[in-house]
């Protein structure tokens, strides 16, 4: 969680940082939020204030290859923030950038996270909440945040499949639904290379045989690797990329924790993206110190991995950024001893100058608690416009802890000989309504094969396609 920056006594110091108060304040502070959580249904620090576009003068900052950053602030009480989940009314949708419309190509699901395009352009979409007794860990920091989850829609038991969903006639809507794959742990990421179908769950990637067409595997799978699970498991979501030859998969992990306060012994393997030998099962640390990695694309022009990353809370409104940056092999990015680059981060402990020094700056920062999860590039995007080709788009789910609401929306980030070129524009909007509620909350993002983007819903419980306007 960010930090109520307003003064009030008992605010936190500099001084208190770096001797070491935080463990104690913060527990009296989750107390406190416990308290109004439970009072007043968890309305907010500032209930209903929104941000619905990226220039607002208090949050344009924190966006961009090299932004300003403002000094950490920290107060007793953090902010909480959440946006209460209602869903869609009737017809309601989200509000699409001139020039282009957007439609439901399903609706009715069940938390729909992940989305995956088959070859013949089928529609695999992982319907997923938090593995039980897992996601936020344990004692009082993590009722809060079960809390917190359930306020933001994500508190129901995980459906646990993956659905298929078929677009035979052309017309922007699914009208085969069926059930592809039960009874998985939490999945993710999907990928599929020649005939062997991975997916992603929170604890593991599996593995099963595709046949082309079909609309349901009925034989179990095989485990190919463990991936860092419960039974804290805190970032549990797990996304999976192959690479261009097929021969390796990558994995997303994120941390167990905000800045290693739950130990660093709880954070093996963590934070990081993994490199997994598809032939033995091997894996191997191919970048770290990525506090919760997410969306995976290879950028067309130059062939470099690229992700976007949820960065750390509790430092205030306008820090942490979140970001988009390509991933170099055995590049380290700071968490948790540091943020974009060389800021250290006074809270952990031991301090690691050693690593400071390691770490690299991300390329393109998305604005703080913006929390980006989907990442898709424009390849193939044929029926949106031409200011929106040549980019990537990433869905932002939305800030939780922030005291103006930040995100819910899925932009466009211009590229130019592999780089971001220029700031974001939005693309998908409305995601909020005028009371702050969240209808929606963007997650996956991809491209099918007739050109739309598709966009999964976890609030709405739907997935959007976004055309070019007739």
């Amino acid at each position: 969680m960010t930090q109520d920056e307003g003064a009030q006594e008992g605010h936190q110091t500099p001084a208190d940082l770096q001797q070491g108060r935080v463990p104690i304040l913060s527990t009296l502070a989750m107390a406190a939020v416990a308290i109004a959580v439970g009072v007043a249904g968890l309305t907010g620090c500032v209930d209903g204030l929104t941000n619905l576009g990226l220039a607002a003068d208090d949050t344009s900052h924190g966006v961009g290859p090299d932004p300003a950053l403002p000094a950490p602030q920290a107060s007793l009480i953090p902010t909480v923030n959440i946006a209460e989940a209602t869903g869609w009314a009737g017809d309601a949708k989200p509000q699409a950038a001139p020039g282009t419309q957007v439609r439901p190509f399903a609706k009715g699901l069940d938390h729909p996270r992940w989305l995956y395009v088959l070859p013949n352009g089928d529609v695999l979409v992982a319907e997923s909440t938090p593995p039980k007794g897992e996601g936020a860990g344990g004692g009082l920091k993590g009722f809060v945040m079960g809390l917190v989850m359930a306020r933001a829609g994500a508190g129901t038991p995980s459906a646990n499949r993956i659905t298929l969903l078929r677009d035979a006639d052309g017309d922007g809507i699914a009208e085969t639904r069926r059930v592809f794959l039960a009874n998985l742990y939490s999945p993710y990421g999907m990928a599929l290379v020649g005939d062997q179908l991975y997916v992603a769950n929170a604890d593991s990637v599996m593995r099963y045989t595709y046949i082309e067409g079909s609309t349901a595997i009925d034989q179990p799978g095989v485990k190919v690797s463990d991936l860092p699970g419960g039974p804290i498991n805190h970032h549990w979501t797990k996304n999976i990329l192959a690479s261009k030859d097929g021969d390796k998969l990558y994995a997303t992990v994120g941390s167990n924790s905000n800045v290693g306060e739950k130990g660093l012994d709880n954070e093996a393997g963590r934070a990081a993206i993994w490199e997994i030998d598809l032939k033995n099962g091997e894996h191997r640390i191919f970048a770290s110190g990525l506090r919760n990695p997410n969306g995976l694309v290879w950028e067309p022009a130059t062939g470099t991995l690229w992700t976007v990353v949820n960065e750390r809370d509790e430092l205030g409104d306008d820090l942490v950024p979140d970001y988009l940056t390509s991933v170099q092999d055995g590049g380290f990015y700071g968490w948790p001893w540091s943020y974009h680059g060389p800021h250290v981060d006074p809270r952990v402990k031991p301090q690691r100058p050693d690593m400071v020094a390691r770490a690299l700056k991300p390329d393109y920062t998305l604005g703080s608690h913006v929390a980006p999860l989907g990442l898709c590039t424009t390849e193939g995007a044929t029926t949106l416009p031409d200011r929106f080709q040549h980019g990537m788009f990433a869905g932002l789910h939305g800030s939780w802890n922030r005291r103006i609401r930040t995100g819910y929306s899925v932009i466009f980030v211009p590229f130019q000989a592999g780089k971001p070129s220029g700031p974001p524009v939005e693309l998908l909007t409305g995601f909020l309504d005028r009371n702050g509620k969240a209808q929606g909350r963007p997650v996956g993002v991809t491209v099918d094969k007739r050109g739309g983007l598709l966009v999964a819903d976890d609030v709405g419980n739907a997935i959007w396609r976004v055309t070019g306007a007739v």
